[in-house]
Protein backbone atom coordinates (compact mmCIF):
# COMPACT_ATOMS: atom_id res chain seq x y z
CA UNK A 1 0.00 0.00 0.00
CA UNK A 2 1.34 3.48 -0.83
CA UNK A 3 2.13 5.86 2.00
CA UNK A 4 -0.55 8.25 0.75
CA UNK A 5 -3.69 7.94 -1.31
CA UNK A 6 -3.80 9.12 -4.93
CA UNK A 7 -4.04 12.88 -5.27
CA UNK A 8 -7.26 14.81 -5.82
CA UNK A 9 -6.01 15.61 -9.33
CA UNK A 10 -6.58 12.03 -10.44
CA UNK A 11 -9.82 10.95 -12.14
CA UNK A 12 -10.44 8.98 -8.98
CA UNK A 13 -9.02 9.59 -5.54
CA UNK A 14 -9.50 8.11 -2.10
CA UNK A 15 -10.52 11.58 -0.93
CA UNK A 16 -13.44 11.43 -3.35
CA UNK A 17 -14.51 8.10 -1.85
CA UNK A 18 -14.41 9.54 1.66
CA UNK A 19 -16.34 12.64 0.57
CA UNK A 20 -18.97 10.30 -0.89
CA UNK A 21 -19.28 8.45 2.43
CA UNK A 22 -19.66 11.72 4.30
CA UNK A 23 -22.35 12.96 1.91
CA UNK A 24 -24.34 9.70 2.10
CA UNK A 25 -24.31 9.65 5.90
CA UNK A 26 -25.63 13.13 6.77
CA UNK A 27 -28.50 11.73 8.92
CA UNK A 28 -25.94 9.61 10.80
CA UNK A 29 -23.67 12.56 11.57
CA UNK A 30 -26.62 14.49 12.99
CA UNK A 31 -27.24 11.58 15.39
CA UNK A 32 -23.56 11.36 16.35
CA UNK A 33 -22.92 15.06 17.00
CA UNK A 34 -20.88 15.34 20.19
CA UNK A 35 -20.58 11.55 20.50
CA UNK A 36 -17.73 9.71 22.20
CA UNK A 37 -16.88 6.43 20.44
CA UNK A 38 -14.90 3.38 21.46
CA UNK A 39 -13.67 1.42 18.44
CA UNK A 40 -11.95 -1.95 18.72
CA UNK A 41 -10.35 -3.34 15.59
CA UNK A 42 -9.90 0.21 14.35
CA UNK A 43 -6.55 -0.37 12.66
CA UNK A 44 -7.58 -2.94 10.03
CA UNK A 45 -9.37 -2.58 6.70
CA UNK A 46 -12.81 -1.85 8.15
CA UNK A 47 -11.55 0.31 10.99
CA UNK A 48 -9.52 2.59 8.76
CA UNK A 49 -12.44 3.19 6.41
CA UNK A 50 -14.56 4.12 9.42
CA UNK A 51 -11.91 6.38 10.92
CA UNK A 52 -11.09 8.13 7.64
CA UNK A 53 -14.76 8.91 7.01
CA UNK A 54 -15.34 9.97 10.63
CA UNK A 55 -12.37 12.34 10.51
CA UNK A 56 -13.70 13.93 7.32
CA UNK A 57 -17.24 14.19 8.70
CA UNK A 58 -15.93 15.77 11.88
CA UNK A 59 -14.23 18.47 9.85
CA UNK A 60 -17.01 18.94 7.27
CA UNK A 61 -19.85 19.19 9.79
CA UNK A 62 -18.02 20.31 12.98
CA UNK A 63 -19.41 17.32 14.85
CA UNK A 64 -17.19 17.37 17.91
CA UNK A 65 -17.03 13.56 17.82
CA UNK A 66 -14.13 11.86 19.59
CA UNK A 67 -12.98 8.26 19.23
CA UNK A 68 -10.83 6.02 21.42
CA UNK A 69 -9.20 3.33 19.30
CA UNK A 70 -8.09 0.14 21.01
CA UNK A 71 -5.01 -1.36 19.31
CA UNK A 72 -2.37 -3.89 20.27
CA UNK A 73 0.35 -1.95 18.48
CA UNK A 74 -0.15 1.84 18.43
CA UNK A 75 3.30 2.46 16.94
CA UNK A 76 2.62 0.19 13.97
CA UNK A 77 -0.66 1.97 13.40
CA UNK A 78 1.11 5.34 13.48
CA UNK A 79 3.48 4.09 10.79
CA UNK A 80 0.72 2.66 8.59
CA UNK A 81 -1.83 5.47 8.96
CA UNK A 82 -0.14 8.56 10.42
CA UNK A 83 -2.92 10.88 9.28
CA UNK A 84 -5.41 8.90 11.36
CA UNK A 85 -3.19 8.18 14.36
CA UNK A 86 -2.36 11.87 14.75
CA UNK A 87 -5.88 13.19 14.23
CA UNK A 88 -6.83 15.42 17.19
CA UNK A 89 -10.22 13.73 17.62
CA UNK A 90 -8.69 10.26 17.95
CA UNK A 91 -6.96 8.70 20.94
CA UNK A 92 -5.02 5.43 20.72
CA UNK A 93 -5.32 3.04 23.66
CA UNK A 94 -2.77 0.23 23.74
CA UNK A 95 -3.92 -3.22 24.72
CA UNK A 96 -5.37 -6.60 23.79
CA UNK A 97 -9.15 -6.71 23.61
CA UNK A 98 -9.16 -9.90 25.70
CA UNK A 99 -7.69 -8.41 28.87
CA UNK A 100 -6.94 -4.72 28.44
CA UNK A 101 -7.70 -2.34 31.27
CA UNK A 102 -10.90 -0.44 30.55
CA UNK A 103 -10.04 2.84 28.78
CA UNK A 104 -10.94 5.91 30.78
CA UNK A 105 -13.99 7.96 29.88
CA UNK A 106 -17.63 7.49 29.02
CA UNK A 107 -18.66 6.21 25.61
CA UNK A 108 -21.90 7.05 23.87
CA UNK A 109 -21.31 4.46 21.11
CA UNK A 110 -19.16 1.33 20.74
CA UNK A 111 -18.06 -0.37 17.53
CA UNK A 112 -16.51 -3.75 18.29
CA UNK A 113 -14.63 -5.42 15.47
CA UNK A 114 -11.38 -6.64 17.00
CA UNK A 115 -10.51 -10.11 15.71
CA UNK A 116 -7.65 -12.11 14.27
CA UNK A 117 -8.70 -11.64 10.64
CA UNK A 118 -5.95 -13.96 9.47
CA UNK A 119 -6.23 -17.33 7.77
CA UNK A 120 -2.73 -18.12 9.04
CA UNK A 121 -3.73 -17.61 12.68
CA UNK A 122 -6.94 -19.57 12.14
CA UNK A 123 -4.84 -22.44 10.80
CA UNK A 124 -1.87 -22.34 13.19
CA UNK A 125 -3.43 -21.13 16.45
CA UNK A 126 -7.21 -21.62 16.44
CA UNK A 127 -7.34 -21.36 20.24
CA UNK A 128 -5.99 -17.82 20.04
CA UNK A 129 -8.46 -17.02 17.27
CA UNK A 130 -11.42 -18.27 19.29
CA UNK A 131 -10.31 -16.54 22.48
CA UNK A 132 -9.70 -13.19 20.82
CA UNK A 133 -13.19 -13.13 19.33
CA UNK A 134 -15.23 -14.65 22.16
CA UNK A 135 -13.37 -13.49 25.27
CA UNK A 136 -12.72 -10.15 23.58
CA UNK A 137 -16.40 -9.66 22.84
CA UNK A 138 -17.39 -10.51 26.39
CA UNK A 139 -14.81 -8.07 27.72
CA UNK A 140 -16.23 -5.28 25.52
CA UNK A 141 -19.80 -6.15 26.50
CA UNK A 142 -18.89 -6.02 30.19
CA UNK A 143 -17.41 -2.60 29.53
CA UNK A 144 -20.68 -1.61 27.86
CA UNK A 145 -22.68 -2.73 30.89
CA UNK A 146 -20.50 -0.47 33.05
CA UNK A 147 -20.53 2.55 30.70
CA UNK A 148 -24.08 2.25 29.27
CA UNK A 149 -23.55 3.53 25.71
CA UNK A 150 -26.59 4.56 23.69
CA UNK A 151 -25.81 1.98 21.03
CA UNK A 152 -23.22 -0.62 20.07
CA UNK A 153 -22.38 -2.31 16.78
CA UNK A 154 -20.79 -5.76 16.60
CA UNK A 155 -18.92 -6.61 13.41
CA UNK A 156 -19.71 -10.26 12.79
CA UNK A 157 -19.23 -12.29 9.62
CA UNK A 158 -21.17 -14.11 6.94
CA UNK A 159 -19.05 -17.09 7.96
CA UNK A 160 -21.58 -17.75 10.77
CA UNK A 161 -23.81 -19.50 8.22
CA UNK A 162 -21.21 -22.20 7.60
CA UNK A 163 -20.93 -23.55 4.08
CA UNK A 164 -23.59 -22.01 1.88
CA UNK A 165 -25.33 -24.78 -0.09
CA UNK A 166 -24.88 -24.54 -3.85
CA UNK A 167 -28.64 -24.49 -4.36
CA UNK A 168 -28.96 -21.31 -2.24
CA UNK A 169 -27.70 -18.54 -4.49
CA UNK A 170 -28.04 -15.80 -1.84
CA UNK A 171 -28.00 -16.63 1.86
CA UNK A 172 -30.48 -14.65 3.97
CA UNK A 173 -30.34 -13.76 7.65
CA UNK A 174 -32.88 -16.45 8.57
CA UNK A 175 -30.75 -19.30 7.18
CA UNK A 176 -30.01 -21.69 10.05
CA UNK A 177 -26.90 -23.40 8.73
CA UNK A 178 -23.81 -23.60 10.89
CA UNK A 179 -20.05 -24.16 10.70
CA UNK A 180 -18.71 -27.71 10.85
CA UNK A 181 -17.70 -28.21 14.49
CA UNK A 182 -15.39 -31.10 13.57
CA UNK A 183 -13.26 -28.86 11.34
CA UNK A 184 -10.71 -26.59 13.08
CA UNK A 185 -10.81 -24.31 10.05
CA UNK A 186 -14.31 -23.32 11.21
CA UNK A 187 -12.89 -21.72 14.36
CA UNK A 188 -13.30 -18.13 13.14
CA UNK A 189 -16.86 -18.79 12.00
CA UNK A 190 -17.94 -20.53 15.20
CA UNK A 191 -16.29 -17.86 17.34
CA UNK A 192 -18.30 -15.19 15.55
CA UNK A 193 -21.47 -17.23 16.19
CA UNK A 194 -20.64 -17.46 19.89
CA UNK A 195 -19.92 -13.74 20.00
CA UNK A 196 -23.28 -13.02 18.39
CA UNK A 197 -24.90 -15.15 21.08
CA UNK A 198 -23.19 -13.06 23.72
CA UNK A 199 -24.62 -9.92 22.10
CA UNK A 200 -28.09 -11.49 22.28
CA UNK A 201 -27.61 -12.42 25.94
CA UNK A 202 -26.31 -9.01 26.96
CA UNK A 203 -29.11 -7.32 25.06
CA UNK A 204 -31.74 -9.29 26.97
CA UNK A 205 -30.10 -9.57 30.37
CA UNK A 206 -28.52 -6.13 30.64
CA UNK A 207 -30.61 -4.06 28.25
CA UNK A 208 -27.80 -3.15 25.87
CA UNK A 209 -28.77 -1.85 22.43
CA UNK A 210 -26.58 -3.87 20.05
CA UNK A 211 -26.76 -4.09 16.26
CA UNK A 212 -25.03 -6.96 14.42
CA UNK A 213 -23.43 -6.69 10.96
CA UNK A 214 -22.69 -9.99 9.21
CA UNK A 215 -19.94 -8.87 6.86
CA UNK A 216 -19.05 -10.72 3.67
CA UNK A 217 -16.10 -10.25 1.30
CA UNK A 218 -14.71 -6.74 0.82
CA UNK A 219 -12.59 -4.82 -1.66
CA UNK A 220 -10.94 -1.41 -1.82
CA UNK A 221 -8.05 0.69 -0.53
CA UNK A 222 -6.41 -0.79 2.60
CA UNK A 223 -6.99 -4.36 1.37
CA UNK A 224 -3.61 -6.18 1.46
CA UNK A 225 -2.47 -7.75 -1.78
CA UNK A 226 -0.18 -10.34 -0.23
CA UNK A 227 -2.29 -12.32 2.24
CA UNK A 228 -5.14 -14.84 1.93
CA UNK A 229 -7.52 -12.55 0.03
CA UNK A 230 -7.86 -13.99 -3.48
CA UNK A 231 -8.90 -10.74 -5.14
CA UNK A 232 -5.92 -8.94 -3.61
CA UNK A 233 -3.57 -11.60 -4.95
CA UNK A 234 -5.19 -11.34 -8.38
CA UNK A 235 -4.71 -7.56 -8.48
CA UNK A 236 -1.08 -8.01 -7.42
CA UNK A 237 -0.48 -10.49 -10.23
CA UNK A 238 -2.16 -8.30 -12.83
CA UNK A 239 -0.26 -5.17 -11.76
CA UNK A 240 3.02 -7.03 -12.14
CA UNK A 241 2.18 -8.09 -15.71
CA UNK A 242 2.02 -11.76 -14.77
CA UNK A 243 -0.94 -14.03 -15.49
CA UNK A 244 -3.56 -13.89 -12.77
CA UNK A 245 -2.92 -17.21 -11.03
CA UNK A 246 -5.77 -19.26 -9.57
CA UNK A 247 -4.53 -22.23 -7.57
CA UNK A 248 -7.96 -23.88 -7.18
CA UNK A 249 -10.46 -25.23 -9.68
CA UNK A 250 -11.96 -21.69 -9.66
CA UNK A 251 -15.60 -22.78 -9.25
CA UNK A 252 -16.20 -21.14 -5.85
CA UNK A 253 -18.46 -18.07 -5.93
CA UNK A 254 -17.95 -14.85 -3.97
CA UNK A 255 -19.18 -11.27 -4.00
CA UNK A 256 -17.37 -8.02 -3.18
CA UNK A 257 -18.57 -4.89 -1.41
CA UNK A 258 -16.42 -1.79 -1.90
CA UNK A 259 -15.05 0.04 1.13
CA UNK A 260 -17.08 3.24 0.69
CA UNK A 261 -20.33 1.28 0.54
CA UNK A 262 -19.21 -0.71 3.57
CA UNK A 263 -18.54 2.45 5.58
CA UNK A 264 -21.91 3.95 4.65
CA UNK A 265 -23.74 0.79 5.66
CA UNK A 266 -21.93 0.42 8.99
CA UNK A 267 -22.41 4.05 10.01
CA UNK A 268 -26.12 3.75 9.31
CA UNK A 269 -26.31 0.48 11.21
CA UNK A 270 -24.65 2.02 14.25
CA UNK A 271 -27.45 4.54 14.73
CA UNK A 272 -30.43 3.03 12.88
CA UNK A 273 -30.32 -0.78 12.80
CA UNK A 274 -32.89 -2.68 14.81
CA UNK A 275 -31.20 -4.14 17.92
CA UNK A 276 -30.93 -7.90 17.98
CA UNK A 277 -31.62 -8.26 14.25
CA UNK A 278 -28.50 -9.22 12.27
CA UNK A 279 -28.08 -7.70 8.83
CA UNK A 280 -26.02 -9.05 5.96
CA UNK A 281 -23.42 -6.53 4.79
CA UNK A 282 -22.03 -7.32 1.36
CA UNK A 283 -22.67 -7.33 -2.36
CA UNK A 284 -25.35 -9.62 -3.77
CA UNK A 285 -23.56 -9.83 -7.15
CA UNK A 286 -22.18 -13.38 -7.35
CA UNK A 287 -18.98 -13.99 -9.30
CA UNK A 288 -17.03 -17.23 -9.67
CA UNK A 289 -13.34 -17.14 -8.86
CA UNK A 290 -12.69 -17.98 -12.53
CA UNK A 291 -14.71 -14.98 -13.70
CA UNK A 292 -13.19 -12.75 -11.01
CA UNK A 293 -9.69 -13.59 -12.24
CA UNK A 294 -10.70 -12.84 -15.81
CA UNK A 295 -12.26 -9.56 -14.72
CA UNK A 296 -9.11 -8.44 -12.89
CA UNK A 297 -6.96 -9.40 -15.88
CA UNK A 298 -9.24 -7.48 -18.26
CA UNK A 299 -9.28 -4.31 -16.15
CA UNK A 300 -5.75 -4.19 -14.72
CA UNK A 301 -3.48 -6.69 -16.45
CA UNK A 302 -2.46 -8.06 -19.79
CA UNK A 303 -1.11 -11.49 -18.92
CA UNK A 304 -4.32 -13.49 -18.99
CA UNK A 305 -5.36 -16.08 -16.42
CA UNK A 306 -3.60 -19.24 -15.26
CA UNK A 307 -5.98 -21.71 -13.57
CA UNK A 308 -4.02 -24.51 -11.89
CA UNK A 309 -7.09 -26.62 -11.08
CA UNK A 310 -6.02 -27.87 -7.65
CA UNK A 311 -8.61 -29.02 -5.15
CA UNK A 312 -10.01 -26.10 -3.15
CA UNK A 313 -8.81 -26.66 0.43
CA UNK A 314 -10.37 -23.51 1.87
CA UNK A 315 -13.06 -23.49 4.55
CA UNK A 316 -15.77 -22.77 1.97
CA UNK A 317 -15.19 -24.04 -1.59
CA UNK A 318 -18.78 -23.23 -2.57
CA UNK A 319 -20.88 -20.07 -2.48
CA UNK A 320 -20.36 -17.10 -0.15
CA UNK A 321 -22.92 -14.57 -1.36
CA UNK A 322 -25.45 -12.72 0.80
CA UNK A 323 -29.06 -11.80 0.31
CA UNK A 324 -29.18 -8.06 1.09
CA UNK A 325 -32.92 -7.47 0.74
CA UNK A 326 -33.38 -6.97 4.48
CA UNK A 327 -30.93 -4.09 4.86
CA UNK A 328 -32.30 -2.51 1.67
CA UNK A 329 -35.86 -2.75 2.98
CA UNK A 330 -35.24 -1.66 6.57
CA UNK A 331 -32.47 0.93 6.11
CA UNK A 332 -32.66 1.80 2.41
CA UNK A 333 -29.04 0.76 1.84
CA UNK A 334 -27.82 -0.47 -1.54
CA UNK A 335 -24.49 -0.97 -3.24
CA UNK A 336 -23.27 2.04 -5.24
CA UNK A 337 -19.85 0.91 -6.56
CA UNK A 338 -19.72 -1.86 -9.19
CA UNK A 339 -17.27 -4.75 -9.05
CA UNK A 340 -15.34 -3.46 -12.08
CA UNK A 341 -14.98 -0.03 -10.53
CA UNK A 342 -14.01 -1.51 -7.16
CA UNK A 343 -11.21 -3.47 -8.81
CA UNK A 344 -10.01 -0.41 -10.72
CA UNK A 345 -9.95 1.83 -7.65
CA UNK A 346 -8.15 -0.77 -5.53
CA UNK A 347 -5.45 -1.12 -8.18
CA UNK A 348 -5.08 2.68 -8.48
CA UNK A 349 -4.67 2.95 -4.73
CA UNK A 350 -1.87 0.43 -4.88
CA UNK A 351 0.09 2.34 -7.52
CA UNK A 352 -1.38 1.12 -10.80
CA UNK A 353 -1.26 3.91 -13.37
CA UNK A 354 -4.38 2.94 -15.25
CA UNK A 355 -4.78 2.62 -18.98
Amino acid sequence: MPATAPSDDDAWSFAHDIADVVARCVPVWNELRGASLLITGGTGFIGRWLLASLAAANERHTLGVTATILTRDPERFRQRAPELASHPAFRLAAGDVRDVAVPAGDFSHIIHGAAEASAAVNEADPARMFDTIVAGTRHVLDLAVARRPKRALFLSSGAVYGRQPWEIEHVAEDFTGAPDLTDPRATYAEAKRAAEMLCTIYGKQFGLTIAVARIFTLLGPYLPLDTHFAVGNFIRDAMSGRPVTVASDSRACRSYLYGSDLAVWLWHMLVRAEPGRPYNVGSNESVSIRDLAACVSRIVGSGGVDIRGNADTGWNPGRYVPDTDLIARDLGLRRAVSLDEAIRRTALWNGWKGR
